[in-house]
């Protein structure tokens, strides 16, 4: 499966994006979907996640209550609606993909095999 991310772009401190996460070659059923960001600074770290089956989802601290991962299928997309956005979101987002990720695995970028090309968001304060 090839994964397209898309969605990033210059917010305000307290605005709002929305990314999204595209597959193709093939459909998310059985697949975990994980969005990750990255900066110079840091290692890339895991924001958020769902079990395209089940509908389950994750959520780093640092993001829960301010953003949502949803999912359409007739699209064969997910997205991460991105909420009270501040500078420390600042980042480079990804988004990847598995079928063989268990649940201790979820937050782990070195569990996903599948990853889109990542897209810049920017927040200014």
């Amino acid at each position: 499966v090839q994964l397209q991310a898309s969605g990033g772009g210059l917010v305000q401190a307290g605005g709002s994006l929305r990314l999204s996460c595209a597959a193709s070659g093939g459909t998310f059923r059985g697949y975990t979907i994980g969005w990750f960001r990255q900066t110079p600074r840091k290692e890339r770290e895991f924001v958020a996640g769902t079990k395209w089956s089940a509908g389950t989802t994750y959520y780093a601290d640092s993001v829960k209550g301010r953003f949502a991962i949803s999912r359409d299928s007739a699209k064969n997309t997910v997205y991460l609606q991105m909420n009270t956005l501040n500078p420390e979101d600042t980042a480079v987002y990804y988004c990847a993909a598995d079928r063989h990720i268990i649940l201790s695995s979820t937050r782990s970028p070195r569990a996903y095999d599948y990853w889109g090309q990542g897209t810049l968001v920017t927040v200014s304060s």
